[in-house]
């Protein structure tokens, strides 16, 4: 009974022949690393996803109920998108623009499904995949920034800030918040062996956010380890389990202070740190500044029902929106501006509610509810609508809301079950 019980959400998978299972499980992880180079078209990842598609599709893959709200949000959005950009279709990369929200909306629904079974291995896979992604794009931003390799600062930093593996420093920061927030958990919590190699991990991706100078990811990361070490602590099953996550986490929060320290007795780091910290940056200031901005373009979209179309913002302002939820007014009308929000605050009351559920994945699963929580705060002051990373977050979660369920269902059974003699 045991066992019927923890396999309940993932039997599907269980009868794939092992070496289908194994190529399964290696492609998500090659999905969770390969989301780390995206400055080239078609990116690693774009691929890794395709040759994920068609194998999981040919092996099989199962679109369950509590999918509907999130298809039904995610086709709307798209829809208001199509409409209103048919205003437009003729402006440069508007076609481009569309297929892409399309697309990412279909790679949710595949997470969703693939998430939803198998989902410890699967999700274990990715955790992994994660990490090495964070690694890689880490490293390459450091040896960038010190130009530790020949043409490495040319190509991998932008306006004297790390931008590694990405196009942009602000897109590389907010990419690894998840990959550090699960090192962390590994820090805080794994034993001494894997806690100091974690450790390490942690550190490079740390340093790499830091260099990158996007105040959305220092606070992002900040705010977002805060919050997942709180649910840590309030989940944790044992007060021996507690304690040492306190413990811990004290010691990484001076580690990584006395990190900062060092690195800001170097001067051409403390200036840009300096300039980046400041809260009153000149583009974000004024009747056309990031906020004033968000307060017209806010205006405007009401007398809009049809918005304006993708790519239009900065042809009526001086630059885009850097506001999500605005864009999505602005792009898509009435009806993607409703539905956007109305998918990300379903979201969030699904992922708190699903925080406390007791399920084998539960460590990992708050690392990404905290860092899908960190991007839908950034998406406040930063264009969001076409991260890989984000949309991944979103599907997984969905897939394991479904997970949880099937969990808890085959759980009940099992403990309703009659006990034979």
């Amino acid at each position: 009974m045991a066992y019927a019980a923890t396999a309940g959400n993932s039997l599907p998978s269980m009868t794939a022949a092992p070496g289908v299972l194994a190529l399964q499980r290696a492609l998500v992880w090659l999905v969770g690393a390969s989301g780390a180079i995206v400055f080239i078209e078609p990116s690693p990842y774009e691929l890794a996803t395709l040759a994920a598609t068609i194998l999981f599709f040919a092996t099989g893959l199962r679109l369950r109920l509590v999918f509907i709200p999130l298809l039904l949000l995610l086709f709307l959005i798209n829809v208001g998108y199509s409409i209103a950009a048919v205003q437009v279709m003729d402006s440069p990369g508007v076609a481009g623009w569309v297929a892409t929200s399309w697309y990412m909306a279909v790679t949710v629904i595949f997470f969703a499904m693939v998430m939803s079974e198998d989902t410890e291995a699967r999700l274990d896979m990715l955790r992994r995949g994660l990490v090495a992604g964070g690694l890689i794009a880490a490293t390459a931003a450091i040896a960038g920034y010190f130009n530790l390799v020949p043409g490495g600062y040319d190509l991998l930093t932008l306006y004297g800030r790390a931008r590694g593996t990405f196009k942009d420093p602000n897109v590389l920061g907010a990419y690894l918040t998840l990959p550090a927030l699960l090192a962390l958990q590994s820090v805080v919590s794994d034993r001494i062996g894997r806690s100091l190699r974690s450790s390490i991990a942690l550190g490079i991706m740390t340093l790499a956010i830091l260099l990158a100078f996007s105040r959305a990811a220092w606070g992002a990361l900040v705010i977002t380890s805060a919050f997942m070490l709180a649910l840590m602590v309030l989940t944790s099953p044992s007060r021996a389990q507690r304690s040492r996550i306190i413990v811990m986490t004290v010691i990484a929060v001076v580690t990584v202070a006395m990190l900062i320290g060092v690195l800001l007795s170097f001067d051409s780091i403390s200036e840009m740190f300096e300039q980046r910290a400041s809260l009153g940056q000149s583009y974000d200031a004024g009747r056309f500044g990031r906020f004033g901005r968000h307060i017209l373009g806010a205006e405007m979209a009401l007398d809009l029902p049809f918005g304006i179309g993708p790519l239009q913002f900065n042809r009526y302002f001086p630059e885009d929106t850097h506001n999500s939820y605005l864009n999505a007014f602005m792009s898509g009308g009435w009806l993607a501006g409703v539905c956007y929000p109305a998918l990300i605050f379903v979201t969030m009351i699904m992922g708190f509610r699903h925080a406390f559920v007791r399920v084998p994945w539960q460590r990992a699963y708050l690392a990404i509810f905290a860092a899908f929580l960190g991007t839908v705060g950034m998406s406040l002051v930063i264009d969001t609508d076409h991260w890989r990373h984000f949309w991944l977050m979103l599907g997984v979660m969905w897939g394991l809301f479904a997970a949880a369920q099937c969990y808890r269902a085959a759980t009940d059974q099992a403990l309703a079950a009659p006990v034979s003699a």
